[in-house]
């Protein structure tokens, strides 16, 4: 750069005191947890601190079965699958967690050691990004990114792209202080680490290196982990906490009740006799504990929020944590940023207005020539080197079939007057291929309009109109003109126009264009009954308009109270943000940490808050909201800080996420209620066959095949349920609204009920009977308490699971409005169905003395499934009926 020599920058000596003093230019990188830490933390979920205590229990018991009754090892099958289950959903947690990190591995790697030119002991050279320091001189050329955060000494034709900062994709640099925009997020002498040169040059002095530049201060918040629990977490903690009083209390009910029991059948008291009825009594009691305990839940958690984020991924999410797949169907609000979410971030030609019939070649020429902007079309999609407004023109000439390179070619550049604020304008003046030497101008409309003599027969008026209209749509407007040049006429001179022969050719509007899927995926997150929310570093009225582009904005009903700038956003105290968060739609002008401080405040009035961005300013906002969305061709910290990548950049992904996870949600409430269904009647079967001094009649293996094997089949086939559009329909559902509804209760509390009593009669009719084939019920006559035979516990055991089997349909269309039967897209759930049909089978086959069964008579099989299929044909009817849940 020609002004160079001005500068000496610093010695080697100042360079290492500098970088000791301030440090080295790279980010620092969050520190990772080791992974067996990070494996632990998985334990800290609060089912699976049910499940532990339920297994140190369980443990408890089997040494004293093994050791002081001197029973065989088989007592130790319930402890060992109580501990396979736990290390069943927090392996499968950590795995999927562990395997979604490594696709993001590569995103919070910094490229450091880009060349950066740099005047050190008097000379030009080049360093690394990495090794400038506070007090370098550093030139900036049009394409490079700014190193560090640094004061503008020179600014020539300076414009930056701010918008991974501020959202902003042009500010206007200068070191002229009267120059400088008071709107401006940064001073209008500061240039930003991670920003890019889009056009002009300049010389700055560093003055911010590292995790000390405002690029660094948002990385470093991005990685605060504000331990935000989703509303999922807080579902299961109450939950297990409801799951351990339930439990507890009958426990407590059970010594209660056969401690009474024995004083009042036992006449001569005998403290060795009531210790072994005591300790008898414990071992029931905590039981009953471990019976209560859904072993199966975690893994349907677990397998449910894989299974998502597998199939999430098909609709261009990449989901980094699993609960972030249920989170979306809990959100109440979305903020979003504007640039490249919203819009496209390429700027576009929206409308062309020329006047007086110009021809092709001249305007086409015009354009090519009198612009220093370039497109490069090496890679799947073209991109925009230098001023986006000008590649817009340029992207517009190549819409024609015009190459702007072959224009330019063709044509000589005689003189050049480059664009500058003061001026509001560009010219050049070339030999056209046609021969002729013309000179082009381009610029602010009314500064060209004013210019010309000829105004092609349009009016002051009627171009002031035009603007208006354009600019009340947040769009950029550029004005044309030329002027063929013959000997003698005068064109450029003390750094303007003077020609004095120019003809107004029109004006062209450009905008940032809304993605065309926004406004239709906006209407369906609102109709869902989400709020959004827009946060941009634009001005109030790109904002407002761009809000009416995508329905949030109605000018009818829309007030001053709906929008606010970043400064009056700053001076609001927490108390007053609090109360006007709740009606503001648009925050214009706003600072990286604004969106962050926004997320706060609605997460304080209790709000489920989702934020999309792509920008390093959205990083904090990101990772403090309860999920984060980046865009797909965001920056990397971005990335780095946020739950889901929208790999498409769609906006409309983010409602299939917000389905995907009320569907989900879904999927986890009827596995509960079938679980709980399950739990409920073997909890009572426990509990009454204590009182009626029975043996259980479900053995440790069998209940193990239940409550593990069973169910988690089961979390299987619910959990591959497909999401229905029809969750869009619903809103949110409360944050405080507990996980089992009153349908759900009414479920449990009559299926479980009915399970039960029609379990204990059969119980006590196999008691005092000698059934050796179900179809000498009615035949045999009652008498005395006879037992249960082998073949009867095999039969009780065989109708309890199939009881639950059917039951597992009616949970399946729990809440769908659908009959058990609409398999469309369900395929997975008939597969696991006949697994569990045919493991049953087997196991009662084959299962002889490890699941204390003998094989049943095929009439008996027949039977049972039969009989018990009453539970789906009961369950038809109602719904057919009814249309309603239980």
């Amino acid at each position: 750069m020609s002004q160079s020599h001005h500068y000496t920058g610093l010695t080697d000596a100042e360079v290492s005191a500098s970088r000791l003093n301030n440090g080295i230019n790279i980010l620092t990188p969050p520190a990772k947890k080791p992974l067996w830490k990070r494996f632990l933390e998985k334990f800290r979920d609060p089912l699976i601190i049910i499940l532990m205590i339920a297994g140190v229990l369980s443990i408890c018991i089997s040494c004293y079965e093994f050791w002081g009754l001197g029973e065989g090892s088989g007592v130790f099958f319930e402890p060992c699958g109580i501990f396979i289950a736990i290390l069943l959903a927090t392996g499968l947690a950590f795995f999927f967690e562990q395997k979604a990190d490594k696709e993001f591995a590569l995103l919070n790697q910094i490229n450091d050691d880009e060349p950066v030119q740099v005047i050190r002991n008097g000379c030009v050279t080049q360093v690394t990004r990495q090794d400038v320091v506070v007090g370098d001189i550093v030139i900036l050329n049009t394409g490079e990114e700014v190193p560090a955060d640094g004061e503008l000494l020179e600014a020539v034709s300076l414009n930056i792209d701010e918008s991974t900062l501020t959202g902003e994709p042009i500010c206007h640099k200068t070191t002229d202080p009267a120059r400088f925009d008071k709107d401006a997020t940064f001073p209008g002498n500061h240039a930003m680490r991670g920003t890019k040169i889009m056009e002009g040059h300049g010389v700055m002095r560093v003055f911010a290196v590292g995790d000390k530049t405002e690029n660094g201060k948002v990385f470093e918040a991005a990685q605060i982990d504000d331990s935000v629990k989703t509303p999922l977490n807080e579902q299961l903690d109450r939950l297990g906490k409801l799951i351990s009083r339930v439990s507890y209390a009958f426990a407590s009910a059970i010594i209660a009740g056969r401690i009474a029991m024995y004083f009042i059948n036992v006449s001569d008291f005998d403290w060795v006799a009531f210790l072994a009825f005591f300790l008898q009594t414990l071992m029931v009691a905590v039981t009953l504990i471990v019976v209560a305990v859904p072993e199966g839940l975690p893994m349907a958690v677990t397998l449910s929020l894989a299974y998502s984020m597998r199939r999430m991924l098909k609709t261009n999410n990449l989901v980094r944590k699993m609960h972030a797949c249920e989170t979306m169907g809990a959100t109440t609000v979305i903020c979003t940023d504007k640039t490249g979410t919203l819009t496209r971030n390429q700027m576009q030609v929206y409308k062309a207005d020329f006047f007086g019939e110009p021809s092709d070649e001249i305007l086409y020429e015009g354009i090519a020539v009198n612009s220093t902007a370039q497109l490069d079309m090496s890679g799947d999609r073209i991109q925009v080197l230098g001023n986006p407004t000008e590649g817009a023109l340029l992207l517009w000439l190549r819409k024609r079939g015009v190459s702007y390179l072959d224009l330019k070619d063709k044509a000589v550049t005689v003189e050049e007057l480059p664009f500058t604020t003061e001026r509001k304008y560009m010219a050049t003046t070339v030999r056209s291929s046609t021969g002729k030497t013309i000179l082009y101008v381009k610029g602010a409309p009314e500064i060209i309009f004013g210019m010309c003599k000829d105004t092609a027969g349009v009016t002051a008026d009627e171009i002031n109109a035009r603007l208006f209209e354009y600019q009340n749509q947040a769009m950029r407007t550029l004005g044309f003109a030329y002027q063929e040049i013959n000997d003698g006429d005068k064109t450029i001179a003390d750094g303007k126009v003077v020609a004095t022969g120019l003809t107004f050719l029109g004006i062209v509007a450009i905008s940032d264009p809304v993605r065309t899927d926004v406004p239709d995926a906006v209407k369906e997150v609102i109709e869902a009954g989400i709020k959004v929310k827009i946060v941009t570093g634009d001005t109030p009225g790109t904002a407002k308009e761009i809000g009416r582009q995508i329905g949030l904005w109605n000018d009818s009903t829309d007030s001053d109270r709906n929008i606010i700038t970043g400064p009056e956003f700053a001076e609001l105290s927490d108390t007053q943000l609090k109360e006007r968060v709740r009606d503001l739609k648009i925050i214009a002008r706003a600072r990286p940490m604004d969106k962050k401080r926004l997320v706060e405040a609605l997460q304080a009035n209790n709000e489920v808050v989702a934020v999309t961005g792509d920008g390093t300013n959205d990083a904090p906002a990101l990772k403090t909201a309860h999920v984060g969305l980046s865009m797909g061709d965001g920056t990397s910290v971005a990335k780095e800080a946020s739950d889901i990548t929208i790999i498409d950049n769609s906006f409309s992904s983010i409602g299939r996420a917000v389905m995907w996870g009320r569907s989900l949600y879904q999927n986890i409430q009827r596995f509960i209620l079938f679980q709980m269904t399950v739990n409920v009647v073997a909890c009572f079967i426990v509990l009454f066959g204590s009182f009626m001094g029975m043996q259980s009649p479900l053995t440790v293996t069998q209940m193990l095949w239940v409550n593990l094997i069973m169910d988690t089949f089961a979390a299987m086939a619910l959990a591959s349920l497909p999401p229905s559009a029809s969750v869009m329909k619903d809103k949110p559902r409360p944050r405080e609204a507990f996980i089992i509804n009153n349908a759900m209760k009414r479920f449990i509390i009559c299926i479980g009920g009915i399970f039960f009593l029609v379990l204990l009669a059969i119980l006590y009719y196999f008691e005092h009977t000698d059934i050796t084939c179900l179809t000498e019920i009615g035949s045999v006559t009652m008498g005395g308490n006879t037992g249960l035979s082998g073949y009867e516990l095999s039969l009780f055991f065989t109708i309890f699971v199939f009881l639950q089997f059917w039951n597992m349909f009616n949970a399946r269309a729990f809440e769908t409005g659908r009959s058990a039967f609409h398999i469309k897209g369900c395929e997975g759930f008939s597969l696991i169905a006949l697994s569990i049909l045919f493991g049953q089978i087997l196991i009662v086959s084959i299962g002889g003395e490890f699941f204390n069964v003998e094989p049943l008579r095929l009439i008996d099989w027949l039977i049972i499934i039969a009989g018990t299929s009453l539970v789906l044909w009961i369950g038809e009817i109602i719904r057919l009926f009814n249309k309603q849940p239980l």
